[in-house]
């Protein structure tokens, strides 16, 4: 047995026994794997190594720090609110645009967090009792709920595992808008679908009506929508006109959330502000200590065996090592999974492309998020919904999960004909 991969045991077999047997969180646990790696490999302890691992991601952390004050300026100003009612009111006789819809509105604080908890504790928890309204069951609107979180993380413009699988190669987070878009769309619109649309055939719009507040779009109009459309149009405007600086994500969803303090209802926003940080800070810790583990993996050559073995697997082989190994570790993190196992899966298929390749991993890893026993996005639908467990979640999760990794396996395998079609940039 290899020095390396007794050192890589070392570190998981502490990091399940401080996260498991201990309840410690997965940040401290993930730190304290990584001081027992730099002393089993004979490194002693390398303070430098680790408080350099817990900036590795610090334009992660401000991005999705920034994106929860938007998220929360948009939650109390009503926007959301504002959202949610007026689809309902327009499309209630159009089930299947209709289901499509709700779910867009579930996966936005994902989609702008990249955060399948953000998603599912905001959006999820207001559109809760409206598809339960619509005739859905508790267990189908609870997957929906997991599901559209999880996808939510993964699409754009904001998925962080894409961001630490592209940083462990330096590849930028530039071009993934539309692979990512093509992932998790067409498998969201599957997934409510498929839970949902043989319940709401016969909705009957009266009885869904008074769980919907119309208070916000009645009382402000179109204007509760500028902060989102402010967003919107700041993250394309230098893609549209080259010549305008890039302002950067954070900064986009700071001006955003600025502008969303005049559009709707007032708050506060130094005590918004404190629950937002509050509500990521456990996120933002899981990347200070997958930054960390990933940072002594590298120093006491741990990655280097992982990346060679993978390199080493049969083509059908690591397909199908890929497709098991990158959720059993999202058990512990989907960003730990993209860090640890994503990065050396995609320098294997260094063949073929790497934005689509590395956008395909993410959707892989986003399924850790419904893995027990950490299965994020699950325990929390289900706590929403008010169940006793998950497990029913999980069980009726199955097929969309399995067609989430059977999708992203089809775009590996054809991402060199598919970045042909696909504009980047």
């Amino acid at each position: 047995m290899s020095i390396e991969l007794i050192i890589f045991l070392a570190m998981i077999v502490t990091f399940l026994v401080c996260a498991f047997a201990f309840k410690l969180p997965v940040s401290i646990s993930m730190m304290l794997a990584s001081i027992v790696g730099g002393l089993v490999g004979g490194k002693g302890l390398p303070i430098r190594h680790l408080v350099e691992g817990t900036f590795s991601y610090i334009d992660t952390i401000l991005v999705i720090a920034c994106a929860m004050i938007f998220m929360k300026v948009v939650e109390k100003s009503g926007a959301l609110d504002a959202i949610s009612a007026t689809i309902i009111k327009r499309f209630h006789k159009k089930p299947a645009l209709l289901l499509c819809l709700v779910m867009l509105v579930i996966m936005f604080p994902g989609m702008i967090t990249g955060s399948s908890t953000a998603a599912v504790l905001s959006a999820g928890s207001i559109m809760a009792p409206v598809l339960l309204m619509m005739g859905i069951p508790t267990a189908e609107t609870a997957s929906i709920l997991a599901m559209g979180g999880i996808l939510g993380m993964i699409a754009p413009p904001v998925n962080i595992p894409a961001m630490i699988i592209g940083g462990g190669i330096d590849i930028p987070y530039v071009g993934f808008e539309v692979p990512l878009a093509l992932l998790t769309f067409p498998v969201a619109i599957f997934t409510v679908l498929f839970f949902g649309y043989k319940h709401v055939k016969g909705l009957d719009f009266e009885e869904v009506k008074g769980k919907l507040n119309f208070e916000p779009i009645e009382k402000f109009g179109f204007r509760i929508y500028l902060p989102i459309i402010v967003a919107i149009v700041l993250m394309i405007l230098n893609k549209v006109v080259p010549a305008i600086p890039d302002l950067g994500m954070p900064l986009v969803f700071i001006i955003a959330a600025i502008v969303g303090l005049f559009t709707g209802y007032k708050i506060d926003i130094l005590k918004e502000t404190k629950a937002a940080i509050n509500t990521v800070l456990p996120v933002l810790g899981i990347l200070m200590g997958v930054g960390m583990f990933i940072q002594i993996m590298t120093l006491t050559g741990v990655r280097g065996l992982i990346v060679t073995t993978c390199i080493s697997l049969p083509n059908a082989l690591r397909y199908i090592a890929m497709a098991i190994s990158v959720p059993l570790f999202g058990a512990v993190s989907s960003f730990g999974a993209a860090s640890v196992l994503g990065v050396p899966f995609l320098l294997s298929f260094m063949a073929k492309d790497q934005i689509i390749t590395a956008a395909a991993i993410s959707l892989i890893a986003g399924v850790g998020d419904m893995v027990p026993p950490t299965a994020l996005a699950g325990i929390f639908a289900a706590q929403v919904l008010n169940m006793d467990n998950y497990t029913p979640v999980l069980k009726k999760c199955m097929i969309p999960i399995i067609v989430m990794i059977v999708w992203a396996i089809i775009f590996i395998v054809f991402s060199p004909q598919l970045s042909s079609i696909i504009v980047f940039k």
